[in-house]
This record gives structure tokens, C-alpha cells and sequence, in this order.
């Protein structure tokens, strides 16, 4: 089927450039590269595997097997189509502007397409009168972490004893026991501090525990790291809600899928 748009016919050459520099493009500074600008260290590391062309960059996340893409749709996807003709079996997912998903599908099949935000802010939160009851967790109490989460967060993104996770936090009710937990993390390839894991007792939702976690959390990275981020299901109004009035920009709306064996 003829793509309605242009994407780069490109040959699957066994040689991958590596010298690819990601911010030659002036990129990281335009609305909805946000994922560009915090989530990929300037200072290029050596094993990066990148592309770039026709107003996008890619990188390679090869623990992942994913390929993340920043810049118009088309020649986003067009990246993503190199990469994966270029690394056959290395690519298994990738993210890009929204589009990009429908632009891919036509030249490979996809499975698993999920729309998200990519969200940041600068900025210190509005106070929150529950942000008190905020505590900071250690390792000690991992295990009730991961079944707090187990119960209440089953399709959480990151649990306890990641090694990406710099710090744990929790609200206690009455009886001691956690009525909300979160934690900060990093982005693989800049280390960017990543918002992860927030979640609120079932019973206990709409108290503003979550919103108080968020903003401790929030807070706490903006004061440690000049700013914070994090990901937002596409479609999830309450949390919309509740990260915009925390100050967190949305215009860097991204979508994942994973790429299918082909045949």
C-alpha cells in the first residue's frame, strides 16, 4: 500500500554510523522534543548507536532493544525503518511523535500501540497540605513496597530494588500501614530524574494522597536536579489533571508499539 506521506527508503546496510549527533539539530529546543532534550545526554556516550536526518533524530536503547525518535512523524519513522533494517533482531520497540505509529505499520508490522505524554517541569509545585506526611523509604522496606504495589499497582513501571531508583517514598494512615508510595528514577540514556511508580491505596483514592506524593516528589527533584519528568497515559484524565496544576507541560505527545517479526 502507498504511504501517505514520505518515509526514506533506506537500504539495510550492515554498517551503523555511531557519530550520529543528536543535538547538531537545534531539536531539543522546539515544542514536542522534550524527550530529546531530557532524555538523552548531550554528552554522547560511546556505545549510543544514533541516526539523524530530514528534521529527526533516533537513538538506540540496545539493552531494551528500543529506538526512541524525536522530530516530524514522517522522517521519524523513517529512522525507526533504518534502524530496524539496519539492526534485524536488534529493534523490537520503538517511540516517536504521534503518527509515527500508522507510518512504520505500513512497511512493518506492529503490535501493542500505546499513546503517552512525555511531561517536564522546571518549576516547584504549588504546596500541598499532605505533602508532611511524606516520608522517604529505604531498603528496609522493600518487601512491603512490593506488595503494597502488588495490590494496589499491579501493572506498576518500576518496583523496589531497581537500580535505577534513587529514592522511595511513602504516606502512612493511621495504623502505620502505606496508603500511597512513588519513587524517583532516571532516564537510561541522560539519567534525567523520572517520576515512577505512584500509587494510592484502592480504598483510599480521591483523599489527595496522590497528589501530596506527587508533589513531595516533585518537588524534591526540582530542588535536587533543577527539574523533573515523567509519563502519562494518553486518555488518563484524572492524572492530566493533576499534573497540570503541579506545572508540567504537555506538549510532547509520543507513541510506543512493538515491532513484529516480519513473515
Amino acid at each position: 500500500m502507498q504511504a501517505t506521506h514520505p518515509v526514506p527508503q533506506v537500504s539495510p546496510a550492515p554498517q551503523v554510523s555511531r557519530a550520529a549527533d543528536l543535538f547538531a539539530h537545534g531539536l531539543e529546543s522546539r515544542p514536542g522534543s522534550a524527550l530529546l532534550r531530557f532524555g538523552a545526554a548531550r554528552q554522547r556516550p560511546a556505545d549510543r548507536i544514533s541516526w539523524s536526518g530530514d528534521g529527526a533524530v533516533a537513538w538506540l536503547d540496545a539493552p531494551r532493544g528500543h529506538v526512541w525518535s524525536v522530530g516530524a512523524p514522517a522522517a521519524a519513522a523513517g529512522l525507526v525503518l533504518r534502524a530496524a533494517w539496519q539492526l534485524p533482531g536488534q529493534v523490537r520497540e520503538f517511540t516517536g511523535p504521534r503518527g509515527t505509529e500508522d507510518l512504520v505499520g505500513r512497511y512493518l508490522p506492529t503490535a501493542g500501540t500505546t499513546g503517552w505524554i512525555f511531561r517536564w517541569t522546571l518549576e516547584e509545585p504549588p504546596p500541598h497540605s499532605g505533602e508532611d506526611r511524606v516520608v522517604a523509604l529505604d531498603t528496609t522496606h522493600h518487601t512491603e513496597l512490593r506488595d503494597f504495589l502488588a495490590v494496589h499497582s499491579p501493572g506498576h513501571s518500576t518496583g523496589p530494588g531497581s537500580g535505577s531508583v534513587s529514592l522511595w517514598a511513602g504516606i502512612r494512615g493511621e495504623d502505620g500501614r502505606l496508603v500511597a508510595c512513588g519513587a524517583l528514577s532516571s532516564l537510561r540514556d541522560s539519567g534525567a530524574p523520572l517520576m515512577v511508580s505512584v500509587a494510592t491505596d484502592t480504598r483510599q483514592r480521591g483523599q489527595g494522597l496522590g497528589a501530596a506524593l506527587t508533589t513531595w516528589l516533585t518537588r524534591h527533584a526540582v530542588r535536587r536536579h533543577g527539574f523533573c519528568t515523567l509519563w502519562q497515559l494518553a486518555g488518563n484524565t484524572p492524572a492530566e489533571r493533576l499534573y497540570t496544576r503541579l506545572g508540567y507541560r504537555d506538549d510532547d505527545p509520543c507513541v510506543s508499539a512493538r515491532l513484529l517479526p516480519d513473515g
